[in-house]
């Protein structure tokens, strides 16, 4: 049976029948005898003794005892009933113990025969209970496939209570296994699997679900892990290598009057050596015959604008046009007003385009861009309207990328005939292996260090009951001319009681900071556009001196002035929120300070990531920790949820792999970029077998 059988629907899988197919496919998304195979368990018990009831511990462990069923009574329960049976082995006695399916039991067990019982023991009131044990004949025990180290699979309460168990899918693949003749056609090149030792496919699928020992195990784990991870990258760098050569982009040859005399007149210090290695990068790109897809990685407040306007400028040396679209309108009007005030005096045209531009201007920015007389445009999805004509696009720049559906990034692909130019950047730093995963087909650019004069901002953590210390050091700061955000959680299940706490919260700064000495912004989720953002102004002219927010001003606003960052019920924040949140304040040349405010009691990672924000302001290493922590699939927000949903491998545990695979990947296509060589046969067949099935990952950019 080929791979071509192995698209057969579950249902005829004997054993398995329409009611269980149905449910295997509702719940775990099984439909092929593909889809089992690839059911890898999660973890395996260690069957390889059989234990006397003399040698059990008091402790809970999982054990498999041989003996026999002596006598079995239900006994009535403040709740319900429980039906218990006496069972004995030729050192001692012990209880077995059933909640539910009670009839059944009793009309199938059979007295004085001889079983293999399986599962957790508990000690209570002086003897040993097994609750629903696992049960097997040992006449049947003997005969059946000996598996010494019994795999657990992934299942659903409605699965367990349908009776479909654990044992009832692992009979199923053993099923699978003699149906097929356990022969599956080999994914890998021999060359491949000679050089890392890998176990043959099917002796890898073999044990990965019966393995003989732990070695085997192991080896299983690895060659699958590598083969799934081989294949993603070997999608991700055919795409790379087939845009380069399909979409033809604009050669930017010049390097000309506007890149110049803004490097030479306009720039307000010196651009640190990571800045400049980036935009050597991008050059190198801009001025080869393939358009850039680029991703440009950059802590806040490292320096991403400079870069990306001196690649606009780039583009005008070259005749053409730029655009820079951002997420909100705050962050784009952020965009739009540093843009100006680093280009000057110079003849440059920029507008800014969000929702809330009226109609008239709106109107002109339409036609200037169409007459190629407006430079850059800076805006929000406005940018994207059909209405929406430029001249000739060369580059566009899009910020904080993921917040942007993939639907509407096309849209920006299709302004022109010819694709522009596209670079991606973003301050929420990704971990190097999942950027290797998720944005595998972008080249990659990191900006890792802070301008000179930025100095780090100190972070320390104080309890709730330390708060009139923190005040008195608000009262300090502000006496220095200082400002200061005040935080608190927005998690939008508990909306009534967030804004209570907040409401709760800027009462109690209102009495400790009373006007007129003092006067406090305020700004959350319920407020109007219209209020939020004049009480934004009064903060940013320094009007007032403490802004008390949600989370609403995460992203974007630049306020050098603020340079204390106050987060309130810490604990209730995920790390790169915290570390965006910090992200606030630093901005000018004073030392600035966040302080991280929690309860008395933390969870374990709660208090990991406290510590690791008062340990470091590295935004990779806080994003590393992060992954650990949550994740890859909540690492990039639920827009791209189900991006990882790999079978078997992981992108943070497997890293080390990731990298091998990657390796490999790179090595195959740069020896035979087209797969046409004998030896990758395999290769090439597996690889359009899998883009054919949609198996691998629909990508992302």
């Amino acid at each position: 049976m080929m791979s071509s059988s192995l698209q057969a629907p579950v249902t005829y899988l004997k054993g398995v029948g329409p009611n269980r197919a149905d449910l295997l496919k509702s719940e775990l998304g099984i439909h092929t005898y593909q889809d089992l195979l690839q059911l890898f368990p999660n973890r395996y018990i260690d069957k390889t003794r059989y234990y006397k009831i003399s040698e059990l511990q008091r402790t809970p462990a999982e054990v498999q005892i041989v003996g026999k069923i002596t006598h079995i009574e239900l006994i009535k329960q403040k709740k319900g009933s429980r039906l218990v049976a006496s069972f004995i082995d030729e050192t001692g006695s012990m209880e077995l113990v059933w909640f539910r399916s009670q009839k059944w039991i009793r009309e199938n067990l059979k007295l004085n025969t001889p079983y293999v019982i399986f599962g957790r023991t508990n000690w209570f009131n002086g003897k040993f209970s097994m609750p629903h044990p696992e049960m097997e004949l040992w006449e049947e025990h003997k005969q059946g496939v000996r598996i010494a180290m019994q795999p657990i699979y992934p299942s659903t309460e409605k699965l367990s209570n349908k009776g479909v168990t654990n044992r009832v899918i692992s009979k199923c693949i053993q099923q699978l296994f003699m149906e097929t003749g356990s022969k599956f056609p080999e994914t890998l090149p021999p060359y491949l699997c000679d050089e890392l030792r890998l176990l043959p496919k099917s002796e890898a699928l073999y044990n990965i679900h019966f393995p003989k020992n732990q070695e085997f195990l192991a080896r299983a784990e690895f060659r699958l892990k590598f083969e799934e991870l081989f294949y993603i990258q070997l999608q991700l760098l055919t795409k790379k290598i087939s845009r380069k050569k399909k979409i033809k982009g604009f050669p930017f040859e010049q390097v000309g009057t506007y890149f110049n005399e803004f490097y030479e007149h306009h720039l307000p210090f010196e651009l640190t050596k990571a800045q400049k290695r980036v935009l050597k990068e991008i050059r190198a790109d801009l001025g080869s015959q393939a358009q850039m897809n680029r991703l440009l990685q950059g802590d806040v407040g490292s320096g991403k604008t400079i870069v990306a306007l001196m690649s606009m400028l780039l583009a005008m040396d070259n005749g053409y046009q730029a655009c820079m679209m951002a997420p909100t309108e705050i962050l784009a009007i952020q965009h739009y007003q540093s843009l100006k005030s680093l280009l000057g005096s110079m003849d440059v045209n920029v507008s800014l385009l969000t929702g809330s531009v009226k109609k008239k201007d709106r109107t002109q920015i339409h036609q200037d861009l169409e007459s190629g007389k407006l430079h850059i445009l800076v805006g929000t999805h406005a940018v994207l309207e059909e209405k929406v004509v430029f001249q000739n696009l060369g580059l566009a720049i899009i910020d904080e990328q993921h917040r942007f559906g993939v639907a509407q990034r096309s849209k920006m692909w299709h302004k022109n005939v010819i694709p522009p130019h596209i670079l991606v950047m973003t301050a929420t730093p990704i971990p190097r292996t999942l950027a290797m995963s998720l944005y595998g087909d972008l080249d990659i650019s990191v900006i890792d260090e802070l301008p000179p004069g930025r100095k780090p901002v100190k972070t320390v953590h104080r309890y709730d009951q330390n708060r009139l210390k923190v005040f008195r050091f608000i009262r300090d700061e502000i006496r220095k001319g200082r400002q200061v955000y005040v935080v608190y959680p927005l998690i939008k299940e508990s909306e009534a009681l967030d804004y209570k706490d907040l409401m709760d919260g800027y009462e109690s700064i209102s009495r400790d900071f009373p006007m007129p000495d003092y006067q406090i912004s305020i700004v959350h989720g319920r407020m109007k556009a219209e209020d939020k953002d004049y009480e934004m102004q009064r903060f940013v002219k320094g009007e007032t001196q403490i802004m008390v927010a949600t989370t609403v001003i995460e992203v974007g606003v630049n306020i050098p002035n603020a340079s204390v960052m106050i987060i309130e019920s810490a604990e209730r924040f995920g790390l790169s929120q915290l570390h965006q949140l910090r992200g606030r304040v630093g901005r000018g040349a004073e030392q600035s300070y966040c302080i991280l405010i929690t309860g008395s009691k933390l969870s374990n990672d709660a208090q990991t990531r406290i510590q690791t924000m008062v340990r470091t302001n590295d935004g990779f290493e806080i994003a590393e920790v992060d992954l650990r922590l949550r994740g890859p699939g909540d690492l990039m927000g639920t827009q791209q949820s189900g991006v990882l949903n790999l079978r078997i491998a992981d992108v943070v545990r497997d890293r080390d792999i990731l990298k091998t695979a990657r390796f490999y990947a790179q090595a195959v296509l740069r020896e035979d970029p087209e797969l046409k060589l004998e030896k990758n046969r395999a290769v090439k067949a597996t690889y359009a077998r899998l883009k054919a099935h949609k198996e691998i990952w629909n990508y992302i950019s």
